[in-house]
């Protein structure tokens, strides 16, 4: 049995929910009984990129047949639950910086033990940074952005800023798997990595996720129907959380390991103006120059549809012309290099 890592990066709120909740939040996010960490299943993962799959061959050996023909055999990848890795918090200097801890980074170096990790960093766990106490934060040893004179300044937390070098070697890792080919994006996260205690990040467990109030209008009033208040948690935008994905042979396919992670590494490329990434959709409006080939599924076609004719009501409602809509971009699924 081979296994990979599989990182996910939220670029909208992210909510995997459990159903109703007994607390103040009324849909609240999945999280582990014991410790309390939010995370995503890995069947929420799994259907997502099943969806996204349109080869219909190569959808049933990866994900399995549907589920009328359930019996015939399972699917060759299976999808360990995301587990929150970086949680993004709000940054006195900065904007905002990518906080774990040393028990996050202690149950990655268990997991990452599964499978072949990329050479450049030495995964014991005498390399993981440890803080003192909880007034401490530790952050690579050149460029941090958060940092003002000596102190690191979380929510309404004030830190004493602590550079490290194991935090550095941490920082490189990550930054070339999570961003790879994008020396930008690699350079922001090196220099918002902070490392807290492991109590003060429970802290922010309870009180640095997004909660929303939404309401249900009547359609005939469009006033709140009565019940219609509710409060909805998510992971905030940017969080990044990883999992395993694993290949069982299956006796009915001839799909070997690089086969079926070649699949599910199409699946996840970041190759559309609507991509599917992190459990959201995230939209962007390509120029005429990005454009490579045309493709698309009926539903995301349905989908980028609706968001134009909203896009262009949304110009007259504010006396814009409605040709301000780019040419290029029409009712097609447009596939778009985002790097």
């Amino acid at each position: 049995m081979e296994t990979r890592l599989l990182f996910v990066h939220a670029l909208s709120p992210l909510h995997a929910g459990t159903g109703q909740g007994v607390g103040v939040i009324d849909l609240p996010i999945a999280r582990e009984k014991a410790t309390n960490i939010p995370y995503v299943p890995g069947s929420s993962v799994k259907g997502s990129l099943r969806d996204s799959c349109t080869n219909t061959k190569e959808c049933k050996i990866v994900f399995g047949p549907e589920t009328s023909n359930a019996d015939e055999h399972a699917g060759s990848a299976v999808f360990s639950d995301q587990r929150l890795l970086f949680l993004p918090i709000r940054s006195l200097a900065g904007t905002f910086a990518w906080v774990t801890c040393p028990y996050i980074l202690h149950r990655f170096v268990r997991d990452a033990k599964e499978v072949t990790l990329p050479q450049g960093i030495n995964v014991r766990d005498t390399n993981v940074p440890q803080t003192a106490n909880t007034s401490e934060c530790k952050i690579a040893l050149t460029g941090c952005a958060l940092r003002i004179q000596t102190k690191v300044y979380l929510e309404d937390l004030d830190l004493n800023a602590r550079t490290d070098a194991d935090t550095s070697i941490w920082a490189t890792w990550f930054k070339e798997q999570l961003f790879p080919n994008n020396t930008q994006w690699q350079t922001i996260f090196e220099q918002r990595l902070c490392i807290v205690h492991d109590d003060v990040f429970a802290f922010l467990l309870q009180t640095a996720t997004d909660i929303t109030a939404r309401i249900k209008l009547q359609e005939d009033t469009k006033t709140v129907q009565t019940g219609g208040l509710w409060y909805e948690e998510a992971l905030p935008t940017e969080t990044i959380l990883y999992g395993l994905v694993m290949h069982v042979p299956i006796k009915h396919t001839q799909k070997n390991g690089v086969d079926v992670f070649d699949v599910i590494r199409k699946l996840t490329g970041k190759t559309a103006s609507v991509r599917w990434e992190s459990n959201g959709w995230a939209w962007s409006l390509p120029s005429q120059s990005q454009i490579k080939e045309v493709t698309c599924t009926p539903v995301i076609n349905n989908m980028l549809q609706r968001f134009l004719n909203r896009y262009s009501q949304l110009l007259l409602i504010q006396n814009r012309s409605k040709s301000m809509v780019p040419s290029h971009i029409n009712s097609r699924c447009l596939s778009v290099p985002l790097d």
